[in-house]
C-alpha cells in the first residue's frame, strides 16, 4: 500500500496522520511536501501512525532528520498511536528514546504545553568514533542517530570531499561507507589511504530499503564485528 497522508492543524500544531508504508521514493516525498505544506504557521507537527504497516531504513531516517530539522528551529515532532509494527522497529533500533510518542492525539497536542521529558539512550559500545558517509541525508540521519544511540560517537558527510577532511581531523576507528558511495576508482581508494589505521565497513547496495529495524542491527553487530577483529 502506498503512503496516504491526511493533515489538519489543530491548536498551532499540524497532525499529520499516515497509513501505508514510509519508504525510500514516492512515499518519503509526499510526507515532506506535506510536512512543507503547514511551514509557515507551525514548526510543531504530531505523526499519527496507527495504519503504518512498513518502514524501511530511508523512511526511518527521513523522520530522525524531519525532528533533528524542527528541533534545531525551536519546533518539535511527536509521534502518537503508533502501530505495532512502527513501535517495534523504534525499539529494535534504540531510537524508541528519540521521538516523544503518545497513546493519542490529544495527549501528543497537550505535551506540547508541557516541559519535554529527557530521555536516556542505550550505551553498546565505549565512545569509538565512527564517520559515516552517504550522499542521501536521510539515511545519513538514520545511521548517525541509530550509532550514536549504541553510544558511538559519530561524524557524517554526504561527499568524499568533506568525509576527507573529517577523516584526517577526528581519526575515526571506523568508516561506514553507504550504498551511494562508489567504493572502486582513484578518488575512493584516494581517501581510504589517508588514515591506514580506520577499518571501513561496506553496507549492501539494499541497505536504504531494508527493514528498518534489521538493517540496524545489522549495522550495530556488523561494526562491532568489525572493530573486534
Amino acid at each position: 500500500m502506498h503512503l496516504i497522508l491526511e493533515s489538519q492543524r489543530i491548536a498551532g500544531v499540524a497532525v499529520i496522520r499516515c497509513q501505508g508504508r514510509i519508504v525510500v521514493g514516492e512515499e518519503v516525498r509526499s510526507l515532506q511536501e506535506e510536512v512543507e505544506k503547514h511551514n509557515l504557521e507551525t514548526r510543531k507537527y504530531v505523526l499519527q501512525l496507527r495504519e503504518v504497516t512498513y518502514v524501511d531504513s530511508g523512511g526511518l531516517g527521513a523522520l530522525v532528520r524531519l525532528l533533528g530539522t524542527l528541533r534545531a528551529r525551536q519546533g518539535d515532532l511527536k509521534l502518537c498511536e503508533v502501530s505495532s509494527f512502527v513501535q517495534s522497529v523504534l525499539q529494535a533500533t534504540n531510537l524508541s528514546s528519540v521521538f516523544h510518542i503518545y497513546n493519542s492525539e490529544q495527549n501528543a497536542l497537550i505535551a506540547f504545553g508541557q516541559r519535554p521529558t529527557p530521555r536516556e539512550g542505550h550505551s553498546w559500545s565505549a565512545n569509538t568514533k565512527v564517520l559515516c558517509i552517504d550522499p542521501s541525508s536521510d539515511l545519513l540521519a538514520y545511521m548517525t542517530e541509530v550509532l550514536k544511540r549504541a553510544g558511538f560517537e559519530v561524524k557524517s558527510a554526504r561527499y568524499l570531499a568533506d568525509a576527507s577532511t573529517l577523516l584526517t581531523i577526528m581519526k575515526p576507528s571506523a568508516v561506514v561507507c553507504g550504498p551511494g558511495i562508489q567504493s572502486t576508482g582513484p578518488a575512493f581508494e584516494k581517501f581510504r589511504n589517508l588514515d591506514p589505521r580506520a577499518l571501513f565497513l561496506m553496507l549492501p547496495s539494499d541497505f536504504h530499503t531494508s527493514h528498518a529495524s534489521d538493517a540496524g542491527l545489522d549495522l550495530i553487530n556488523s561494526l562491532q564485528s568489525l572493530l573486534q577483529t
